[in-house]
């Protein structure tokens, strides 16, 4: 029986983007094919419901930490078949949630799934600790500064004590300063393979800021966010993105043979 990969997203520090690359890399995968599941394991400050629209979702991984529902009660559809479960944003009910439960949640239904995500909580902490413990490999989110990179080795050591593989790092926000570490300074001090770089995208931001929030990898899929998105996914998969024929003279040439036909 195929086994799907059980993933956290994580980051040493918070503000680098790692809801918005869970999101993004989630849509990238199941656009070429994939089935996906994404969670919002950060049942304290939940931020992935927004850019889906979930934010009222009436079920939410909260309610299943809680024994209060089952993990396919909070499964919402997302795009391209993506499967997205939102957390609550109830304080009251965070306070009550068992984060230890996620490993129990999830082994039940990784079979169902070629790839499940979760959105760990930034940081080490227990409930970053608990998500991580969820899954059987990591991707760290760093941005190009010393100090999210110096967060990140922590966050790595922090997996492999608790016994979670440190699979790849992602470089978020990259502005292409000269004075900004690259893939490859990334690489050394982690220790990890990158899989690629997302520069700064001012559409990632107004993805951010629409009335109907959706990642940049839906609604500007010619970003080069998204495009650097899809190339990571493709990385991570083996699968090649299908070249979308771009209209022109010759699409227009083709069109009339195929009236005449």
């Amino acid at each position: 029986m195929k086994m799907g990969r059980r993933i956290s997203i994580v980051s040493g520090k918070g503000g680098v983007g790692k809801t918005t690359v869970a999101a993004n890399l989630s849509v990238a995968l199941a656009k070429l094919g994939e089935k996906v599941l994404v969670v919002d394991a950060d049942v304290a400050m939940a931020n992935l419901a927004l850019l889906f629209g979930l934010q009222s979702a009436p079920i939410t991984f909260q309610d299943v930490l809680l024994g209060e529902a089952e993990i396919y009660d909070a499964m919402y559809e997302g795009p391209y078949g993506l499967t997205v479960v939102p957390s609550g944003l109830s304080l009251q009910a965070y306070r009550r949630v068992n984060p230890d439960k996620m490993s129990e949640v999830l082994r039940g239904i990784e079979n169902e799934f070629d790839y499940i995500f979760l959105d760990a909580p930034a940081g080490i902490g227990d409930n970053a600790m608990a998500a991580m413990a969820a899954t059987k490999e990591a991707i760290f989110v760093v941005t190009p500064d010393k100090a999210s990179i110096a967060d990140a080795l922590k966050a790595k050591l922090t997996a492999e004590r608790i016994g979670v593989k440190p699979y790849a790092a992602i470089l978020n926000m990259v502005r292409g300063f000269p004075e900004e570490p690259t893939e490859e300074d990334v690489k050394n001090i982690l220790e990890l393979a990158v899989l690629g770089s997302v520069p700064e995208d001012k559409e990632v931001r107004r993805s951010l800021l629409l009335k109907k929030p959706s990642p940049v990898v839906v609604r500007k899929p010619d970003s080069p966010a998204a495009k650097a998105f899809m190339q990571i996914a493709s990385r991570i998969s083996g699968i090649q993105p299908k070249q979308e024929e771009k209209k022109g003279f010759l699409t227009f040439i083709k069109s009339l043979f195929k009236k005449k036909k």
